[in-house]
């Protein structure tokens, strides 16, 4: 087999296990990257939806997990962008707020092409479980 293609396929098995977490909240980044990285995941982050936008295009990761409420371009705008771009719609997105309305998920996932939805607080469990959905196991 070529080297180049070699190199390719194992780039992309890597970025399979690259999470981009868009998150303004700190603590909130801080807790869902430890328990990312202590699960085997890489990550990859952003503290605004626009900037969140921006690595998905130029990293291509293997899933993103998006808050909701944030400055500068909110998480619906942003996963509306990344799920209608051409080399972005692939990539899964999972909203992971506050905001517990029925309402915005289903504006998250009917509307704006959001792949799945987890409202905080969240078990590590349970968010390692919707992961385990999109990515294969680290």
């Amino acid at each position: 087999m070529p080297k180049r293609f070699l190199r390719r396929r194992s780039e992309k098995e890597h970025m399979a296990k690259v999470i981009l977490i868009v998150e303004d909240d700190p603590k909130s980044l801080k807790l869902t990257r430890d328990l990312l990285r202590a699960s085997g995941y890489t990550t990859i982050e952003a503290t605004d939806g626009e900037k969140g936008v921006e690595l998905a295009k130029a990293e291509k990761p293997g899933l993103i997990l998006m808050d909701i409420m944030m400055p500068r371009m909110d998480g619906l705008q942003a996963c509306h962008q990344i799920k209608t771009g051409q080399t972005t719609k692939a990539i899964p997105v999972v909203m992971l707020t506050a905001v517990d309305y029925l309402l915005n998920k289903k504006l998250a996932i009917q509307i704006m092409g959001a792949d799945g939805y987890i409202t905080k607080p969240f078990t590590p469990q349970e968010l390692l479980d919707v992961i385990s959905r999109f990515l294969p196991p680290s």
